[in-house]
């Protein structure tokens, strides 16, 4: 409930000082005890989305609600709902530069169709996009997913790398099709990793970086048509951890050190992605 509440306020559906539905009304549409809705509204209070939330009168959205979605200071938030908003304003730059650390690109490409759908409908147009992406090899022994009963066992390994080499076809057939339907400057470019990465990581502008980890938890799937428990991580589900350029020496200094870190990375010990099986 509260991801749905949050993003009708990130569409503008819900928009700025706008009162919002009663918390009776709320508990009807969503099928929900009125508990369940004070809690969707502390949720969104906490982020800074909401303000006036109590038993009373309904809450109402705040003054600045992007701020709290994209600004420095944001609460932390899942990959799903936070790295779009900030993608889309990294987008409203005359130059985009997006460099990322991760393990299938799938949250990255979801992400990125936001701004595109936003570049096709007229309302931004950057110059330039420069996008680099670290994921990991076909060659190394992934860490994760893998089989709870048999750490050795290939499948998992080779449903991965199916999945991100889709991913990666799709966020560069989309990208560079902009040169094409809109005459921007794009350039896209892969590199592999020798390991599989703990964390991701994107870096946007040069003047945030969101962080998270990938939490490993151990869940079913079917996988050859056999339902096998793996040990794995959902991505889009990562709490991603914003840090900007001008939210004090702490976050400058994060962001200063994600970015030698990366392009150590790129201009090091990874190599050539091939997406090939």
């Amino acid at each position: 409930m509260a991801d749905e509440l949050r993003s009708r306020i990130r569409s503008g559906q819900l928009r700025a000082g706008q009162r919002m539905p009663t918390q009776a009304e709320l508990a009807v549409e969503f099928g929900v005890e009125r508990g369940t809705v004070r809690q969707a509204l502390r949720v969104l209070q906490s982020e800074h989305l909401l303000v006036n939330v109590s038993k009373g009168s309904p809450a109402t959205v705040a003054d600045h609600p992007e701020q709290a979605l994209t600004g420095p200071q944001a609460l932390p938030q899942s990959t799903m709902v936070a790295l779009a908003p900030r993608i889309t304003a990294a987008f409203a730059a005359p130059h985009v530069r997006i460099d990322a650390l991760c393990l299938t690109a799938v949250s990255l490409t979801l992400a990125i169709g936001e701004p595109l759908r936003e570049i096709h409908a007229g309302r931004i147009k950057p110059a330039r996009v420069d996008v680099r992406v670290l994921l990991p090899s076909r060659d190394i022994d992934l860490a994760f997913p893998a089989l709870v009963d048999d750490m050795a066992d290939d499948r998992p390994r080779r449903r991965w790398l199916a999945h991100r080499n889709a991913q990666v076809r799709v966020l560069r057939h989309n990208l560079l099709a902009l040169r094409a339907t809109h005459g921007i400057d794009v350039r896209v470019s892969f590199r592999a990793l020798p390991f599989t990465p703990p964390v991701k990581l994107y870096l946007l502008n040069g003047a945030e970086a969101l962080f998270a980890y990938y939490t490993l938890a151990r869940r079913g799937e079917e996988i050859d048509h056999e339902y096998l428990e793996l040990y794995d991580a959902q991505g889009t589900q990562s709490m991603l951890f914003p840090f900007g350029q001008e939210a004090g020496l702490r976050d400058t200094t994060f962001v200063e050190q994600s970015h030698l870190w990366f392009d150590a990375l790129w201009r090091t010990i990874s190599s050539e992605l091939l997406i090939t099986n």
